[in-house]
């Protein structure tokens, strides 16, 4: 498992951590092949049967982990499928590191298909905000200017003040001409981007 995955497996650990396992009635009356089916079919990492020791423990139940094991193993079956693990990747969802490695291979390999494909849909989806708030500063920078241009024009204005206005007016020129110039940069992006989403796409043939 490379870092990246690494790093997405302890970002899913945290997650799950922060979420509470199994309440009292849960525990007393819970089926564990069922239980451990229900996570292994969600892709629950094995550290979940821990939490729900923990969480039962304060009841005085103790799962059963043979039982447990035994439906885990099941619901892994179907949650580590190449077609769950491409949903998962271009959802831009977490893997957890759950699947066994007599399925792990190809459930990655569609995987990171699926994940390379958000990540290159994010990109176009990242430039166009990037695009749309540099627009949106332009606009008020062409506001501001001609209201610096029509006070610099107005008979009320004093030398100090003209002064002042030509330093404000020159600085908004320049950026303008930044906010144009990233604008521009960033359409380039834009368009790289989804030409390499379109063909990626067209690649894995959706």
């Amino acid at each position: 498992m490379n870092t990246h995955r690494v790093v997405l497996v302890g970002i899913f650990g945290l997650a799950l951590s922060s979420c509470a396992s199994m309440n009292k009635a849960e525990c007393l009356v819970s089926d564990w092949q069922m239980i451990g089916y229900e996570d292994g079919a969600r892709g629950s990492g094995s550290q979940q049967l821990a939490k729900h020791r923990k969480a039962c423990a304060k009841h005085a139940v103790v799962p059963d982990l043979a039982a447990y094991k035994k439906g885990r193993a099941e619901g892994l079956k179907e949650y580590c499928q190449p077609t769950k693990g491409f949903a998962l990747g271009r959802s831009g969802a977490s893997y957890a590191g759950a699947c066994p490695a007599e399925l792990e291979a190809d459930f990655l390999n569609a995987y990171d298909s699926g994940h390379h494909l958000w990540q290159l849909k994010t990109s176009v989806a990242s430039a166009n905000r990037q695009i749309s708030s540099k627009k949106r500063a332009l606009k008020q920078v062409k506001k501001d200017v001609v209201a610096k241009e029509a006070a610099l024009i107005s008979d009320e204005a004093t030398s100090e003040q003209r002064l002042a206005l030509l330093a404000q007016i020159k600085e908004l020129y320049e950026t303008r001409g930044r906010l144009q110039a990233e604008i521009e940069d960033l359409i380039i992006v834009r368009t790289q981007s989804e030409g390499e989403f379109y063909a990626y796409q067209a690649e894995l043939n959706l």
